[in-house]
Parts: C-alpha cells; structure tokens; sequence
C-alpha cells in the first residue's frame, strides 16, 4: 500500500529530521572546523564514515509518495521516479542493484536477532587493542591508560577475552589476538554476531545508512542516537581515562565496575534487538512487494 504525504506534510517531516541531526552533530562538527578530535563522539563519523551532511538528508522509505516533489531535486535522485507531480522510491531499481546487500543484512541481523546475548565481554576489546603497546602507539594518543601500561596489561591477561565481532578483533594487538577465545573472521561473521556485542549495536546504525534510501530516515536517527549512547560506554569502559571529557570510567577491573557495565549492556541489548526487528521488517515488507530478482 502507498502513503501519500502532501507537500506541506512531507517538508514538515523533513525539517524535523534535519532539526534532529543538527542537534545530534553539533559537537564534531564544531570540533571538525578546528581541526579538534574527540575520542568518543568522532568515532561515528570517523569509523563508518558517513558524514552529518549525508546523514541530514531525509528518506521516507518505501511506499511513500511526495506530493510536489517532481519540482524539486529529489526527482533526479538515484533510484527514485516520477509519478505525476509526485516522487516515491524505486523499489526494484534499489534492489537490482543493493540486493545483495539487502539480503545480507537481513541475514545478519536475523541470526544476530536468533541468538541469546553473552553479556560477560566487559569491553575487554579495547584493552586488547593497546595490549603491550608503547604510549606513541596506542590508538588514542594524548588520553592516558588510566592503570598505566603494566596495569592495562595485566587485566587483559587475567581476565577471559571473548570479543565475537571481527571489526573489533581485527585491531587486537599480535601479543593479545591469541588470547581470545574465539577467532571470529569476515567470513563467519553471521555465524559470530550475538547482541549483547556492543560493536554489533553500534552496527545497526551502520546497515541502516548502507540501505538508504530503502530505510526510513527516523530508524536510521534512532540508530545513530543508539550507537552515540553505546559508544560513551565503549570508552567509559576502556583503558583510557577520558574524564576530562566528562565521562567516568567504568572500572571493569573491579566487581562493582563489571556489574555496571553488565547492566548497560543488557539496557543496549534490548535497545539494539528492536532496531534490528524494525530494520529486518523494513527490508522483508520491500522484497515482498518488489518485482521478482
């Protein structure tokens, strides 16, 4: 079925969401005209690169008509037609061409989606990024190790390191990649994905931009605000001491720290698990009504 939003309707929307990332990016993208960095919030951009600008734009998603939009620019946008006066999205057009992507991302995100969440990880992955590392080799230069090198070494080897997502593992330095307990590849990634991972919340931000124009703007900002969250927690529990910048640790080296950072998990677990459900649901519905592949 169409949904038909008149111009005034579908500007409205679009204001909104750009009102929306505004707010959302306002920090990096101060810092980015002064060349500053932050550890935490650049990660988004830096890491999955995808800036503010493309992240500003707005798509209805599937089954949308815009009154009016013939006139304007969205009436030359890739995968997109005209109907009359009106704009919607081409839905075989974007599947010819991403639909290996599509149904690897329903792949991935239905088994993520299958599986119970291991939540015993404690974010062991980022000290094992700077395990037995020089302080000029770390990847965050300029923030200290909050125990020290020796003291971020120690926990690394006495604790059980069990990181299940590859682009994680794949930073692992050489003395710590053999002290994890999996050995999660590119290849088997559906296979290892499980949602307690926060590298596999902080993904579904990821799949959802991929995917534009097919997925709704409104999930893909959910997941961006998803993935801002999961990341504070990510570095509140790293080796680094970022209190500078406002942010506690948590201290996973102690029981009390583990527990804490247990607790987010399973909040992020639920959060992540629903994302997935509507982004499986977005691209079930569009290669239900798309013309055979």
């Amino acid at each position: 079925m169409t949904v038909v939003l008149t111009e005034v309707e579908w500007r409205a929307l679009e204001r909104d969401h750009a009102e929306r990332v505004d707010a959302a990016t306002a920090g990096h993208r101060e810092r980015r005209s002064d060349g500053r960095v932050h550890p935490v919030e650049d990660f988004l951009f830096r890491y999955y690169n995808h800036s503010p600008a493309k992240l500003r734009r707005w798509h209805p998603g599937a089954g949308v008509l815009l009154e009016g939009a013939a006139a304007t620019e969205r009436a030359g946008w890739r995968h997109h037609e005209v109907v009359g006066d009106a704009v919607r999205l081409d839905v075989g057009s974007f599947l010819a061409s991403r639909g290996a992507t599509v149904d690897f991302v329903r792949g991935l995100l239905s088994a993520t989606l299958s599986r119970p969440p291991h939540l015993g990880c404690f974010g062991l992955h980022e000290w094992a990024m700077v395990h037995r590392l020089s302080a000029d080799d770390v990847r965050h230069t300029g923030w200290p190790l909050r125990l020290g090198q020796r003291g971020t070494d120690e926990v690394v080897e006495r604790h059980a390191v069990r990181c299940s997502h590859f682009d994680a593992y794949r930073f692992f330095t050489d003395t710590a990649a053999p002290l994890n307990r999996l050995r999660p590849t590119r290849e088997d990634q559906a296979a290892q994905e499980q949602p307690g991972c926060l590298h596999a919340g902080m993904d579904v931000y990821k799949w959802a931009f991929k995917l534009a124009p097919l997925v709704p703007s409104d999930l893909t900002a959910d997941a961006f605000d998803l993935a801002r969250d999961i990341r504070a927690l990510d570095m509140e529990a790293s080796p680094y001491d970022l209190r500078e910048l406002g942010h506690e640790p948590v201290r996973i080296e102690t029981p009390e720290g583990r527990a804490e950072y247990v607790l987010r998990q399973r909040a992020f677990t639920e959060r992540s698990n629903a994302l997935r459900h509507r982004l499986v649901e977005v691209l079930e519905a569009a290669e239900s009504c798309a013309p055979a592949r």
